[in-house]
């Protein structure tokens, strides 16, 4: 008896933030059923279209000798983790090949590709996700755009399933009934209570650079000169150190219309900043009147009385 046609699985728009905080993974009981992962907004993703700015492109060798590239693409929320290699066509390891060399070159790359997705779970129970590509190419900033806007509409749908899903009794009948997907409830069952504020930002900051910040969000981030050993003033140790580091930088970078987000954290990164802390520091800096935000994302040092 013939195998039945496995069905090709449909390619969701993701921000990387909610593939990546994904942790429930659902694998079907039969030797060719597909398997998916179910994010925090109830998207039931077996294949995404991802993009972003390109940021890192690595050749590394495998356990077995064999030779892959591991990569990372930014979008506005956060960073999708992705792996090339023998797996793959001859044509997205050709692809790969090209944009390792662009991107040593200093080329900015924006990449879009439709991926499967993957996730991998350590001894420890911490579970992370990462995309197969099946194709890839390079876009013009007004295809990352476009692609922007419709990732943000994806997103507003689930937000406003999850929503609705909030006053629906937590049963597979009640769901049906509803007409709410089943993931959904599958995602309420093992995140328990979701905040969707993060969700909420993250819209916010694609929507802006979608309709314009287009310029600053597809260019690698200037970064500021590193003081010369033996000068104390960039000192990175403690969070006076990073106040410190993070308001030369802002004042450093500012060209008159403040620094964005990723430019100052990217920055702190390469001082040996933990991300989390940068953006925590950050706040703290803008409560304490050290900091402005005079729009969304975007950071001015407060001038001297």
């Amino acid at each position: 008896m013939e195998r039945p046609r496995i069905q090709r699985q449909p390619a969701h728009l993701l921000l990387a933030a909610e593939f990546g905080s994904a942790t429930l993974h659902e694998k079907g009981s039969g030797e060719y059923d597909p398997s998916f992962i179910i994010t925090k907004l109830g998207a039931k993703v077996n294949r995404l279209v991802a993009a972003g700015l390109l940021e890192r492109m690595e050749l590394r060798e495998t356990s077995s000798g064999a030779s892959m590239f591991q990569g990372q693409i930014r979008d506005p929320s956060g960073l999708h983790y992705f792996s090339i290699g023998d797996y793959n066509s001859e044509v997205i390891r050709e692809q790969a090949h090209d944009w390792a060399e662009r991107l040593d070159d200093g080329e900015p790359l924006l990449v879009m590709m439709v991926a499967k997705s993957r996730w991998y779970q350590t001894d420890e129970g911490a579970v992370y996700t990462s995309l197969r590509p099946e194709e890839a190419s390079i876009v013009t900033r007004e295809v990352y755009a476009n692609w922007l806007l419709d990732a943000c509409d994806a997103t507003m749908q689930r937000m406003n399933q999850f929503t609705a899903s909030m006053e629906v009794e937590p049963t597979m009948d009640a769901y049906r009934r509803a007409e709410l997907p089943e993931s959904l409830l599958l995602a309420r069952n093992h995140y328990g209570e979701v905040d969707v504020e993060p969700f909420k930002l993250n819209l916010m900051q694609a929507l802006d650079i979608a309709e314009g910040r287009l310029e600053a969000a597809t260019t690698p981030p200037p970064m500021m000169s590193l003081p010369e050993e033996g000068d104390d003033s960039g000192d990175a140790t403690g969070s006076d150190g990073l106040r410190t580091f993070l308001l030369q930088a802002v004042r450093q970078l500012d060209q008159g219309e403040g620094v964005d987000f990723d430019t100052v954290l990217k920055n702190a990164a390469s001082r040996g900043h933990a991300r989390e802390v940068a953006e925590q520091v950050l706040d703290e800096m803008v409560e304490a009147g050290q900091l402005e935000e005079p729009r969304f994302g975007w950071f001015r040092a407060v001038a001297a009385d």
